[in-house]
């Protein structure tokens, strides 16, 4: 598709597999900023981008217009040294002075206060991109301003220290704002409580892998990379505290080995968890390993990653013929909105440009392009600490996520029974996205007591690892139900991942199910019209191995209408039900029905040989272990 504002021309030398250099990242921040600030208020303070408002309030979304935006002109100014072509400072001093000079007033200009997340708590949100512009901009606006101005601007952001956020990555947005009024010389012993404050919750979150929780409880998904790595990172970065870095950026490193590895080949990053319509927001943390020297990956490859990322959505309709950001994945998608999505939450993508601190004569921006890790090799890699498996081929450049230990449950919650298909499915992919609340659920494991069918909420890992080439996880979870009673005591469903190239081991065990209850399993979602195919095939316990296919109307991501492959099978008791998934794109997909043999169900381990390589796997219950040995 187009892109309505003009880029260079593409450099297939210095980057051969996308054509992206710095000056396109400097085209691409300037193209969205011109399209945004068309709406921007008559004092510059808010920018009302069209679509649906969300649960925030208008005025609320206008000042995200404002700060979000900002934040991409900030990375684009700082890392030109103060070169500002488009006299872009000029325009967020003007609004940071109209916004704040009465903030709470019902006019044309006034930011919304910051209050407590449960009462008006978006706008604290809003300040860390506010704070952190400041910060990156100081030289050139904010020791610019009038003192009248920065005074009104300090009462504003204090605001997000005086009151309470969200039980989650929330907490480092007060963090952010007291290391700006710290680095301007307006710290005291407010701003170091909230940076203290900020500092014991991240450690607590931690949770091995370079990855932290999303809060108390198992929230993984890309907030890790554009929030919980981001900004006590750049923040040690920009304070140039070495003894921050190396502690922040070591888990930074460690958290790139597995993040680098969930980009496809054609730049999509994994459509799982919740704010997908920040896009390539998805690829902060690779650049931001990059600029502080904090990273697994060569510069060519770090680059090959993020230009990827940019270029995979630009070139897929994420624009509108304005040159804004849409709310959705390629174009306008609903299904992959929350309520606090407005029509500027696009723009933290915004983070991004992040990798424009890395100056022109950086080796981000003049080393060549090299592979991506989905390039160089298939690739297993189990992920213990979040509990997730990564899957990728190189054949056809698709990474796979089979989700044995991220559910968005927080402990205090019960376990709703609304299905979230943003974490309650059991694998995501670069190539497909979930299918709709109301739909089918895709790769989901339901078990159906009196015609009521549970959903999978709160999940328990039970373990993860891989080998040269395989890898699994584990976990179990409490089938909940839409209808009735929330849960039926003693009822459990384990459920083990083996991956092994691009086919997918899907065994599960179903404990304490009534008499007569049914259990079915879907594979991924795909469209009918698209080159990425899905397979699902029955190896124990089905009433036929298979698969019906069911069609989820309302699509996905990537195609407006999809269909699920779903195998079925009676249950009661404690039963074993064994499947053979598989994602493929292009012809080459593997016949499922030939790709084991010899399979065998005792008790709780199920044992089966591979027609492949004669290797062998045997998965275990009791306790939960995967052995795979090659002959």
């Amino acid at each position: 598709m187009s892109i309505p504002f003009d880029l260079p021309a593409d450099d297939h030398t210095l980057s051969p597999r996308t054509g992206y250099t710095r000056a396109h990242w400097e085209a691409v921040a300037d193209g969205l900023l011109t399209a945004a600030w068309r709406r921007a208020t008559p004092g510059g303070a808010l920018l009302h981008l069209p679509g649906r408002p969300s649960r925030s309030g208008v005025r609320s979304d206008g000042l995200e217009g404002y700060a979000r935006t900002f934040l991409a002109a900030a990375f684009r100014v700082a890392g030109a040294h103060g070169d500002d072509p488009h006299h872009l400072l000029e325009r967020y001093a003007d609004g940071l002075a109209a916004g704040t000079r009465t903030p709470g007033r019902d006019d044309t200009e006034s930011w919304p206060e910051i209050h407590d997340v449960d009462v008006q708590g978006q706008p604290m949100v809003e300040s860390a991109s506010v704070a952190l512009g400041l910060r990156l901009t100081a030289p050139w606006l904010w020791e610019k301003l009038d003192p009248a101005v920065q005074d009104r601007a300090e009462a504003w952001l204090r605001g997000a220290l005086r009151h309470t956020p969200a039980p989650n990555n929330w907490y480092l947005f007060p963090y952010t704002v007291a290391g700006f009024l710290d680095s301007v010389g307006r710290g005291d012993a407010e701003t170091a409580a909230a940076r203290e404050r900020a500092r014991d919750l991240l450690e607590s979150w931690y949770r091995g892998d370079g990855w932290y929780a999303d809060g108390d409880g198992r929230a993984f998904d890309h907030y890790n990379g554009w929030a919980l790595h981001l900004y006590p990172v750049l923040d040690a970065h920009l304070a140039g505290d070495t003894d921050a870095l190396a502690h922040h950026g070591g888990r930074l490193r460690a958290h790139l080995d597995g993040l680098s590895l969930m980009f496809g080949a054609d730049g999509a990053p994994l459509h799982f968890g919740r704010s997908l319509t920040y896009r390539f927001a998805a690829s902060a943390a690779v650049s931001l390993g990059a600029v502080t020297g904090h990273t697994p990956l060569t510069p060519g490859a770090s680059r090959r990653i993020a230009s990827g990322a940019l270029r995979h959505f630009l070139d897929r309709g994420a624009l509108t013929s304005e040159g804004l950001l849409s709310l959705g994945w390629y174009g306008p998608h609903e299904a992959s909105l929350q309520e606090y999505s407005g029509p500027a939450s696009p723009y933290w993508a915004s983070k991004a440009f992040v990798a424009l601190l890395a100056p022109a004569d950086h080796a981000l921006w003049t080393d060549t392009e090299e592979p991506a890790p989905v390039e160089e090799a298939d690739r297993v890699l189990s992920l213990p600490g979040p509990g997730l498996l990564l899957q990728a081929t190189r054949a056809d450049g698709t990474v796979r996520l089979h989700n044995h230990g991220s559910d968005h449950v927080r402990p205090h919650e019960g376990e709703s029974a609304a299905d979230d298909p943003h974490y309650g499915r059991l694998a995501y992919s670069t190539r497909t996205g979930p299918t709709a609340r109301a739909n089918a659920a895709d790769n989901h494991l339901s078990v159906e007591v009196n015609g009521r069918a549970s959903v999978r909420r709160r999940i328990h890992p039970l373990g993860a690892g891989h080998g040269d080439g395989w890898g699994w996880a584990a976990s179990w979870h409490r089938p909940v139900f839409v209808a009735g009673p929330p849960m039926v005591p003693g009822l459990r469903a384990e459920s083990v991942t083996v991956a092994l190239g691009s086919l997918e081991l899907r065994v599960h065990r179903v404990v304490g199910a009534p008499p007569g209850s049914r259990v079915t399993l879907t594979g991924w979602a795909t469209g009918p019209e698209e080159p990425t195919a899905s397979a699902l095939h029955g190896l124990y316990g089905w009433d036929d191995p298979a698969p019906e296919p069911v069609p989820a109307p309302q699509g996905t991501a990537w195609t407006p209408w999809a269909r699920v492959p779903r195998l079925t099978g009676g249950c009661g008791g404690t039963t074993v039900h064994v499947a053979l998934a598989c994602l493929t794109t292009g012809p080459d997909a593997p016949p499922l029905e030939r790709a084991v043999t010899d399979v065998r169900v005792d008790g709780g381990t199920v044992e089966l040989t591979w027609t492949r390589d004669g290797s062998r796997t045997r998965v275990s219950f009791e306790p939960p272990e995967v052995r795979h040995t090659r002959p």
